[in-house]
């Protein structure tokens, strides 16, 4: 992906042969941006954030998409979409939708949990997911507005909530703002490596282990390791 030209399609071609598949396998989305600090005259280049160098650069923004293997934790990279907004009018949601529709119509990958970054994390992506009767795990932004009254109370944001003790331990069901009425989601408060706090949602609704829910969630570095790779 980084030194050849290589069409998606044919990163799939190369690809499908060697996975091993699983019925509970994981479908992994997130971004990454190429810096291409001296190669002025590449049509796709643009100035944008990075997440991994913490600051605007010169580069060229990838949605990636791996597949991972549940026992065996092995990884393979099936598919990527090049962000160039200004040709194609698509968003990284829109690249992002597309690949989820594709493996899932198309490559007819089987799989059950979906991760994303919380970039993705909105009802349009969410409501995809649910749609194909998958599994997803997601992060939300601390400002991101839930209830967790049944409507009782006005939403206000996730870093607000109080938390006792077996919610803490076991999650608590929450409605996020814009979402149809009455439909919740399952929201875990994790510590993250770095020391600060994360807010997980998923909607599997039989989730009750914030422990267990930690180890799926970290199930989503896999992707950052490939991103290591490409830089």
């Amino acid at each position: 992906m980084r030194n050849e030209n290589i069409p998606s399609s044919e990163l799939w071609q190369s690809a499908k042969d060697d996975i091993e598949y699983d019925d509970e396998g994981y479908v992994i989305f997130d971004d990454v941006v190429l810096s291409k600090p001296h190669a002025k005259a590449i049509e796709v280049l643009r100035s944008q954030w990075s997440g991994s160098d913490k600051k605007v650069v010169d580069g060229i923004g990838i949605v990636t998409c791996i597949y991972v293997n549940p026992k065996t934790q092995a990884y393979w990279n099936i598919d990527y979409s090049i962000c160039d907004k200004d040709h194609d009018g698509k968003t990284k949601i829109d690249h992002l939708l597309e690949m989820l529709h594709n493996a899932y119509f198309k490559k007819q990958l089987p799989f059950r949990i979906v991760h994303m970054d919380a970039w993705y994390a909105s009802i349009q992506v969410m409501k995809a997911i649910e749609k194909l009767s998958k599994i997803y795990y997601l992060l939300l932004k601390r400002n991101r507005l839930v209830n967790d009254t049944d409507g009782v109370e006005p939403h206000q944001q996730v870093k607000d909530l109080s938390w006792n003790q077996t919610e803490t331990e076991q999650g608590k069901r929450v409605h996020i703002n814009k979402f149809p009425k009455g439909h919740q989601v399952k929201l875990f408060r994790l510590a993250s490596s770095t020391g600060s706090t994360e807010y997980i949602a998923t909607n599997d609704l039989s989730q009750s282990d914030a422990d267990e829910t930690t180890r799926e969630y970290r199930v989503r570095w896999k992707i950052e390791q490939l991103h290591r790779e490409l830089k």
